[in-house]
């Protein structure tokens, strides 16, 4: 059944950015109808992650102002645009940044994950379609952020963003699963390709870090080393699967090579979930010579580059990204069903919930580290 806003200018509260840094303004916004191959989405909850904070600061360069933020959300299909087959309105979905088109040459050759719908959402901050903004304020348009904007209670996604996945899911959850969760499991599960008795090294415990442990100890790893500077992580990371805690603070020699001493010659793989140079090459380090693979999950500020001798990697150790978690846009139903299946645990990942209305506090939380995730809820009458 159609919906009876489909095709209409819906007006609705969002979170705008002006400029870099600033508070979040709670505005009422016009959400313009999906064009072809898009779809109109009502936010129900929406969590906020680092990577917010990273564009809200304006590291990226701050070139897409005003701009509406979020990108980990979960909602209800409004309506949807021409050529749109396999969405209707209704469905339950989670609005995903890892595009997948399956009509571009990336999608094409599968060699990873990447897609070309994604690369231009993350590169810009209007519609893939026609490269408009679906998103205006008394005629002033508002641009997106990752083709996603979940930091209103309506927005307009790229078909091939968005995952169709299992009604009976808690949506007040399972918007988890659209980044820290997945990014952190799937390191561990496709990137670091953590195997039975495998010893791991995760630098940062945050959301991301947390779930590479929890993903390491789901594979089977033996040793989970967890190191932050922040002691207070200890306690919590040992419910996530960390086996060893480490302070880098608590040593007077760098942490890799305590690591090393550790483990023998350095950990089978090693994660850096932070987002500082100085870290990933650290994590590097950390890893085996021979076979280690290096994870590097954190973004840095533009400016800062990262160096090393290239003899770090002569004799076999790997350094990649892997953007969230090596996972596609059609792996999320999956990992609903597998959460649904008790595989894994959402609800200790959320330490805080919220009014939308509450977005300005929830985010200096996030900022101070107050908080691993805090959902949101865009309105008080709709459904978990």
């Amino acid at each position: 059944m159609a919906s009876s806003t489909a095709g209409e200018v819906i007006t609705c509260k969002a979170g705008v950015v002006w400029e870099a840094g600033q508070p979040i303004s709670i505005q009422q916004i016009q959400v313009a109808p999906p064009q072809s191959k898009e779809v109109r989405i009502k936010i129900t909850h929406t969590s906020l992650c680092q990577t917010d904070i990273y564009f809200w600061k304006g590291k990226d360069g701050g070139a897409w102002f005003p701009r509406i933020l979020g990108h980990e959300g979960a909602g209800i299909v409004e309506s949807v645009g021409s050529e749109v087959t396999e969405l209707k309105a209704g469905d339950h979905v989670i609005p995903s940044y890892m595009a997948e088109c399956k009509e571009c040459e990336l999608c094409d050759r599968g060699k990873n994950n990447m897609c070309e719908v994604f690369i231009f959402n993350y590169l810009s901050g209007v519609a893939y379609t026609d490269k408009k903004c679906r998103f205006s304020l008394n005629g002033k348009p508002i641009h997106h952020f990752f083709g996603l904007s979940t930091f209103s209670e309506y927005t307009v996604v790229h078909m091939s963003c968005v995952a169709k996945v299992n009604r009976e899911a808690p949506l007040d959850k399972i918007c988890l699963l659209g980044c820290g969760v997945p990014a952190g499991l799937g390191a561990a599960w496709n990137g670091g390709k953590v195997k039975p008795g495998d010893s791991v090294a995760i630098f940062g415990l945050g959301t991301i870090g947390l779930a590479v442990a929890e993903g390491a100890r789901i594979a089977g790893a033996s040793r989970v080393l967890g190191i932050d500077i922040n002691p207070a992580k200890e306690e919590t990371s040992k419910r996530f699967g960390v086996t060893e805690f480490l302070n880098p603070s608590d040593f007077d020699k760098p942490i890799q090579e305590v690591i090393r001493e550790m483990t023998k010659g350095g950990v089978n793989s090693s994660y850096e979930c932070v987002g500082r140079v100085e870290l990933m090459l650290a994590a590097l380090q950390c890893s085996h010579p021979a076979w280690g693979r290096t994870i590097i999950l954190g973004l840095d500020e533009m400016d800062k580059k990262l160096s090393f001798n290239p003899l770090e990697i002569l004799q076999g150790r790997k350094l990649k990204y892997v953007a969230f978690g090596g996972f596609k846009n059609s792996d999320i139903p999956k990992l609903v069903d597998k959460y649904m299946n008790n595989e894994f645990d959402l609800d200790k990942y959320i330490t805080q919930r919220m009014a939308f209305s509450d977005i300005n506090a929830a985010m200096e939380m996030l900022v101070a580290g107050k908080c691993l995730r805090c959902v949101l809820q865009m309105d008080e009458d709709c459904p978990n």
